[in-house]
């Protein structure tokens, strides 16, 4: 994987910030590239460098934890909750949430969530046991 430079990797955490803080607002490639004054072939590329996925994949992820603390709260809809974060598309906010979650938003919104948090936990700890992980596609044999 190639280095990325410094003053490039305090730009594209600048880009990563914007992503953790405006999660729910429209984000494209570019808007991100321009805060971190790069082009958008560049900033794609080094974003992928520096924090090992793509712009899109990291915001993503971004959403569905967000998602997950909404439909755990229970009080809105599927569709509510796929708006609220972001997404425009209830299908591609669908089909991410269970690749990544291994469950659909409905059947997550659903099930008892009393045991997913222990309250002795730090919030910082929390946040990296619970962070969506894409789960592995079973092997079909040949």
């Amino acid at each position: 994987m190639p280095r990325v430079p410094l003053s490039d990797l305090v730009r594209l955490r600048q880009a990563r910030d914007r992503m953790d803080r405006d999660y729910a607002q429209p984000l494209d490639v570019s808007a991100l590239a321009q805060v971190a004054l790069m082009s958008s072939g560049h900033f794609s590329r080094s974003f992928r460098a520096a924090f090992g996925e793509t712009p899109y994949s990291y915001l993503m992820t971004r959403r569905i934890e967000r998602a997950k603390a909404l439909l755990r709260r229970g009080d809105l809809s599927v569709t509510d909750v796929c708006m609220a974060v972001g997404c425009t598309s209830l299908g591609s906010f669908s089909s991410r949430f269970t690749e990544l979650v291994g469950e659909t938003p409905s059947a997550y919104r659903a099930r008892n969530h009393d045991q997913d948090h222990d309250a002795a936990l730090p919030a910082c700890v929390a946040k990296i046991h619970t962070r969506p992980t894409r789960k592995a596609k079973p092997h079909s044999a040949s």
